[in-house]
């Protein structure tokens, strides 16, 4: 058997050699990833939270069911001057086309939250753009926005449905703090201590309408959060637009 002994001087050269190619190869691939994480394998998640700059956070509402109390709940937020994300289904809005135009002239987001309220992680994937299309196509009707935003109802989702939302040009938008408003058996006292205990810096926060206690408690949670330093702004004004990751809790991270 034959050996070959090699020169130390040309196992340096080679050790260097893959140091500086895996090195090249890094760079590079920071250079062709696109620059939209959303577009990208990202599209796989929904973003619960945010990396920000100081103590932000945003206030969410889901809209299915009723709406009699949507005028209370604009009047909390605009004596409190905060403007928040609202998740509209289409079928609400056909029926409430004055609270959705009402609620954009105050300047909230307009989001899509399904036309149908299904649950949507298993729709196939004809379906799933029938159901995110036909509600913009009611909320662009009825208030002239645009609509970037997408929640999945019931926070149901899977990687076909985030990543058709992202072909189709929207934001999948989840939250990491849950007032948990909808539950009959819950108090006022312990959605107010839920909402005050977990948030955090680019918390998502969300709450219903159509609720036994969400318009009343809500001045007094603004409050208590403006009294922690935070600012609350609508999720459009959260979210990273460009450069960014999303880590595997779903918070959105910049790459910069």
């Amino acid at each position: 058997m034959k050996v070959i002994y090699l020169k130390r001087s040309y196992i340096y050269k080679a050790v260097l050699f893959i140091i500086v190619l895996a090195v090249a190869l890094i760079l590079a691939e920071s250079f062709i990833t696109p620059s939209i994480a959303v577009f990208s394998y990202n599209n796989e998640l929904p973003i619960y939270s945010v990396e920000c700059q100081g103590k932000k956070a945003a206030i969410t509402f889901d809209c299915a069911w009723g709406a009699e109390d949507i005028p209370e709940i604009l009047d909390a937020l605009e004596n409190e001057n905060v403007r928040a994300t609202f998740f509209i289904v289409g079928q609400w809005a056909e029926k409430n086309g004055d609270a959705v135009k009402l609620i954009a002239q105050k300047g909230h987001d307009i989001g899509n939250h399904s036309y149908s309220h299904l649950r949507m992680g298993m729709l196939d994937l004809d379906r799933t753009k029938k159901e995110i299309q036909k509600c913009t196509d009611k909320l662009t009707e009825i208030t002239g926005v645009k609509v970037e935003l997408f929640r999945p109802p019931y926070g149901d989702y899977s990687k076909n449905l985030t990543r058709t939302a992202a072909k189709m040009g929207y934001y999948t938008i989840q939250w990491d703090v849950d007032s948990l408003d909808w539950k009959e058996d819950i108090s006022a006292e312990t959605i107010t201590e839920r909402v005050l205990k977990y948030v955090r810096p680019g918390s998502i926060i969300l709450f219903h309408n159509d609720t036994k206690h969400t318009a009343k408690v809500l001045p007094g949670i603004i409050a208590s959060l403006k009294e922690k330093g935070y600012e609350l702004v609508p999720v459009s004004e959260l979210i990273l637009r460009d450069n960014y990751t999303i880590d595997h809790t779903g918070r959105q991270i910049s790459r910069k």
